[in-house]
Order: C-alpha cells, then structure tokens, then sequence
C-alpha cells in the first residue's frame, strides 16, 4: 500500500517547481551598477547567469528524479501476466533481438536487480500498467517468473512525464523514439516546459521534434522503426520531403511495405521511404548519331515530344550547328508552305 508521499502529484512538483524556476530565471540578473560597467563585466554578469540557471535547472531535474525514483512503496514482485503496458508507449520494435536476448540471459543468470514502476490499471482493479520498465517486464515474461515492481498512484499526465524523467538518463533511445514520446506528451496535455524538462531538450530542440511528428503521420514513423544511424538532421529533411510530396505520400507507403516483407532494418527502411519521396530523375537517352557525307561524326540529336536537341561533339559539328541556326528562317518559310499545301 502505498504511503502519502507517494501520492503527492508528480505533476504539482513538477509545475512548483518550474515555475519557481521561471520566476528565478526572471529575476535573477544582476542589478545595475551605479557607474557604467565594463563590456567584459557584462558578458561576466550574463554568463554568471546562465550558470545558474544550468544549475537550477539540475537542481529541478535532480529533485524531480527523486520524486519519480522514491516510488513510495515496498518492492512487490507480481505476475507479469496481469500487467500491461503503459498507455504511451516510449519505444519503437527493436531490430535486433539478440540485444533483447542479451538483456534477458542478465536476468536470467543475475536476476532483476531494478524494480519496475507500475499503477493499478484505470480500467480494471486487477490488473496494473507499467510507467517504466518494459524491457524488464518482457524479460520476466519471457523467463516465467515474477516481476520485481514498486506502485505508485499516478495520472495518465504524471504517467508521462515519469516516463519522461526516466527516458532522459536512457542513451539507447533513438531521436525519433524521443519525438514520438515528446508528441505523447504534447498529446496528453502536458505543458510544454514540462516536456522540455523531463526530456532534457531546450525550446528548439522541441520545436524541432514537433516539425518533425506534426509533419509525419505516426504510422509512418512506426513503419519505419527506430532507425538508430537516423538522427534530427536527416529526420527534418525527411518532414520537409513529406510535407511537400504529397503526391507521392502513397509510393512511400509501398516502398515501407515491400521493405517490410524483405525483413529489412529500420535504418534501411528510412532510406526506402525517403528515396520514394525523390521526384524520378529524367531518363538520359544517348540520342541519335548524326554523320557527315563521309561518315564522320558531327554530334547527335536528341528529341522528346516538346522539344528537340542537337549536341556537337567535333568541329565539324559546331559548324553544322552554326549552319542550322542559319537556315531556321527559310525552314519555317518551307514549312509553312508546306502545311498550306495539305
């Protein structure tokens, strides 16, 4: 049972806290100085600043982390069976399952030495969701055996932003996983400084991430997969080829499900989805060859059905451009007699 600290809201801290912050950022410049200061002393004053607020900011992180950590309750160990997974998935399928298998054969030779988060399920009193910890929970599944688990009692909005908070300090998170995880949140009416917070991400970097999954629908990205070797960069050029193709926005589609069938990685799929949003080159023909009375080369024609184009490849063939150019006139002339005949 879990005591009264642990449910003290994540989400009450977390807003104090932030906005306590805010409030400190907001007057913590140094006063004016009576006399006019140096420009060296400024820049001192303004880093000085920053400083603290890269403290404080780690002092709220530091603080909230230890909130979200404390649980509140004993280590239960539970049937893995009557837990499900959180409502905000964090992670995309992985590619590789010998990094999972890795993970398990720890557990299995060393044991679960972490406790997962969980709540009691808001649709069945019997059951529970995982806040974090999945990978563990599958472990336990997989090998038959209890899940070491600590409950709390949590929102569906402190839900997220304990995942959040637990999320920053994992390394293995690709970007993209991260911007999905940053939309659950944005989804789930979490306030932006407090997604910013918990992901460790300053206001850019979440500008970035919604360019990116407000441009790309989830289905697409979750096609996809964790892409790992894909990072921000190449993920916004991603967006932007989406947003302006629309046309192609069903090529895409194929091009994820023909890599799906072959079984492809999800870096391997990226590049599928992306080079279908490439409009297709024009196809280079060689042209005919053009010869002179005596067999040489003089250049070659090429022709579509809008225009039509005469290369020089020698000498020679300059001067028979030269030539053309100056009997257009007197083409035209014959050809519009020509037509007048029909």
């Amino acid at each position: 049972m879990t005591n009264k600290s642990s449910r003290k809201s994540i989400v009450a801290n977390f807003g104090l806290l932030s906005a306590e912050l805010e409030n400190r950022l907001s007057t913590d410049n140094p006063p004016a100085p009576q006399q006019p200061a140096a420009p060296a002393r400024v820049g001192a004053g303004v880093i000085g600043a920053a400083h603290r607020a890269i403290d404080d900011i780690k002092s709220e992180r530091d603080r909230l982390k230890a909130l979200v950590e404390a649980g509140g309750g004993a280590i239960r160990e539970l049937d893995p069976s009557k837990i499900d997974p959180s409502p905000f998935p964090d992670r995309l399928p992985d590619d590789d399952a010998s990094d999972f298998e890795t993970f398990r054969n720890s557990i299995r030779s060393e044991g679960q030495k972490v406790p997962i988060q969980v709540r009691k399920s808001p649709s069945s009193p019997e059951r529970y969701q995982v806040i974090y910890g999945h990978r563990r929970l599958q472990a336990a599944r997989d090998l038959g055996i209890p899940v070491k688990a600590i409950e709390v009692e949590i929102s569906d909005v402190e839900l997220v932003i304990a995942q959040g908070i637990e999320n920053a300090d994992r390394q293995d998170l690709t970007w993209i996983e991260r911007a999905l995880f940053a939309q659950r949140m944005d989804d789930a009416g979490v306030k932006p400084r407090d997604i910013k917070a918990a992901l460790s991400i300053d206001d850019p970097e979440l500008a970035r991430m919604r360019a990116v999954y407000r441009a790309v629908p989830v289905d697409i990205i979750e096609a996809i997969g964790r892409a790992a070797k894909v990072g921000r960069p190449r993920w916004a050029d991603f967006a932007k080829a989406f947003s302006e193709q629309p046309d192609l926005h069903e090529e895409l589609r194929k091009a994820l499900s023909s890599a799906s069938e072959k079984r492809v990685g999800s870096d391997q799929k990226f590049l599928a989805a992306l080079n279908a949003l490439k409009p297709a080159a024009p196809i280079q023909r060689a042209g005919k060859t053009i010869t002179g009375a005596a067999g040489e080369t003089l250049g070659s024609l090429l022709r579509t059905s809008k225009d039509i184009r005469i290369s020089a490849h020698t000498p020679a063939g300059a001067e028979f451009l030269s030539f053309i150019e100056a009997e257009l006139p007197a083409l035209a002339k014959r050809f519009a007699s020509e037509r007048s005949k029909i």
